[in-house]
């Protein structure tokens, strides 16, 4: 990829200017046009993988990902192309829209880019072309959605018909109706979850947030802007914190392949005026997640994206993934819609929270605690909330970070009969410094999990009942790779990180560490934990006023119990 010189007067931390962005997006572009059918309707990228959708649905999809790249770019030439595709496509070449089809989504990233780019393409295609698009996307108003982020499709396709005047009744239904279901999923303070249950994951930027933001603001519409971007703002003062300080996004949910994409509500919050972040800020954290991936192999020797997160890893693909899925990072790229005079482009970078200071944030919603250090910009995510066991590893462990990928071997994760299972995570609250949850474990067992966190090190206190004593317990830390330090300390019934349970509910307390420092000071050094009678443990930090916690049966039960501070 043939960059500009860095600029690091303007970026001293990344060299990134609005130039890098469009170079970036260009190669990106001239990467895939050779794959393009003749027509240019389809475009078959190399890979081993077939989505569960099949060739042509994988050959829209490449299509649709690649035109919102270009979109953003406006890049006038690179439009011809698409509006040729477009032509062919919805001549009869692209597979139609139905009920939980995959061209569904690829249809909202179709209409999306045709309304940001209205006097480019759209208008500039003869009436017949135009009336055939309008009929294909027509489908996507009534085809059934998965009751999660893919009721924003219809929502994304009626805005483009609303506007062009096509099916305006139903356009419009289909917008109210899509904004209506994800009401149900708003959690509050900027965060929804994607569907039924406790699914929190980047989804929450690149889709629950993007396309209800980006539609009030291309409908103009002040009162949906101010509701949807209100939300935005909240959601972006604790996504910011979700970045390393090297760029890295946190390893953690699902698509992964997406990567940058999680730049998108970044930009998102600076167009439409609905962020807490300086624009410096703003720019470093997303130049930041674009640089990362760039330098950790996400484009091949082809230019082109791949299955994976660094390089080619099929690890993080789904049924629904396909050689073109990556190609939704093509969101990452909405900041080229701002002016290259706005302030989020002329403003010089200034440094993200990881880089700012050390800091332990509990983000209440998800119920996370978040852990990041300056020192070495690592940022920890405690996860006491979200759970969608169709993607596990990426969601049940207890532990995720900038700068680890979860363990086949089951890393930050409690084995009970040598079990390593966590579901039906219920929170037990949030708060300064700390996390709680209870979930179900192996052989009927249930574990109330606590975690407790200053600078790097931290505390884990997991309370083991409804099993059989000596039935055997272990734990596990962090699972660290180059560069990094790892360590899991016994602290009360554990030797080493096993142990067994005794004629009653167990509890088990370790110390815990993920570092960047080549020499970090010893653990036992910076806290101290008491256990007391009963199941009261009490933490001493270096400093710090001493935290106290009592594990009880919830509700009287002892079947079932919990963890306060006190």
């Amino acid at each position: 990829m043939q960059l500009p010189e860095p600029d690091h007067t303007l970026s001293p931390r990344t060299g990134w200017t609005r130039a890098h962005w469009e170079a970036a997006a260009d190669a990106l572009l001239a990467a895939v046009e050779p794959y393009a059918s003749e027509d240019f309707a389809l475009y078959d990228l190399p890979g081993g993988q077939v989505s569960a959708s099949g060739r042509l649905s994988d050959g829209l999809e490449g299509y649709a990902r690649t035109l919102l790249l270009a979109a953003f770019r406006r890049d006038e030439t690179a439009l011809e192309r698409y509006a040729d595709g477009l032509a062919a496509g919805v001549a009869g070449v692209w597979p139609r829209v139905t009920d939980h089809s995959q061209p569904l989504v690829e249809a909202a990233s179709v209409a999306l880019a045709l309304r940001l780019t209205r006097p480019l393409l759209w208008d500039r295609l003869s009436d017949e072309v135009r009336e055939r698009a309008a009929d294909w996307l027509t489908d996507a108003l009534t085809a059934e959605p998965w009751p999660c982020n893919w009721e924003l499709f219809p929502v994304t396709v009626g805005g483009f018909l609303a506007d062009i005047g096509h099916e305006p009744e139903a356009a419009r239904k289909a917008v109210d109706h899509g904004l209506q279901r994800i009401e149900q999923w708003y959690v509050g303070d900027g965060w929804y979850t994607d569907g039924d249950g406790r699914k929190y994951d980047y989804y929450n930027g690149w889709a629950m947030h993007l396309y209800p933001v980006l539609h009030a603001w291309l409908a103009d519409d002040t009162r949906l802007l101010d509701l949807y971007g209100g939300r935005l703002k909240a959601h972006l003062a604790d996504y910011a914190r979700l970045f390393g300080g090297d760029g890295a996004p946190l390893h953690q949910g699902r698509s992964l392949t997406y990567r940058f994409a999680t730049a998108a509500p970044l930009w998102l919050g600076a167009l439409t005026g609905h962020t807490p972040l300086a624009p410096g800020e703003t720019r470093r954290l997303a130049s930041g997640a674009l640089t990362y991936f760039l330098r950790h192999g996400a484009v091949d020797e082809r230019g082109l994206l791949t299955l994976g997160w660094h390089g080619p890893d099929t690890s993080v693909a789904q049924r629904y993934s396909g050689p073109a899925s990556p190609y939704w990072a093509s969101k990452g790229f909405l900041g080229l819609l701002l002016p290259a005079d706005h302030p989020v482009w002329t403003a010089p970078e200034e440094p993200g929270p990881a880089e700012r200071e050390d800091a332990v944030t509990p983000v209440a919603a998800p119920n996370w605690l978040l852990q990041s250090t300056r020192s070495d910009g690592v940022v920890r995510l405690h996860n006491h909330g979200s759970e969608d066991v169709r993607y596990d590893p990426y969601y049940t462990r207890l532990g995720y970070s900038t700068v680890t990928r979860p363990s086949s071997s089951y890393d930050n994760s409690v084995f009970v009969g040598g079990d390593p299972s966590r579901s039906g995570i219920v929170p037990l609250g949030v708060g300064e410094g700390w996390a709680a949850s209870r979930h179900r474990a192996g052989g009927g067992a249930e574990v109330v999990s606590l975690v407790a966190a200053e600078g790097a090190v931290e505390v884990r206190a997991y309370l083991v009942s409804g099993v059989a004593p000596g039935t055997p317990v272990r734990v596990t830390g962090w699972a660290a790779g180059e560069g990094m330090h790892s360590e899991l300390l016994p602290v009360h019934g554990l030797s080493g990180d096993s142990g067994v349970t005794e004629d009653g509910p167990t509890l088990f307390v370790a110390l815990a560490r993920l570092t960047g420092e080549s020499e970090p000071p010893p653990l036992t050094g910076l806290v101290s934990v008491d256990v007391g009678d009963g199941f009261d443990v009490t933490l001493r930090w270096t400093g710090r006023t001493p935290l106290r916690f009592r594990f009880t049966a919830a509700g009287g039960r002892t079947s079932s119990w919990s963890v306060t501070p006190w």
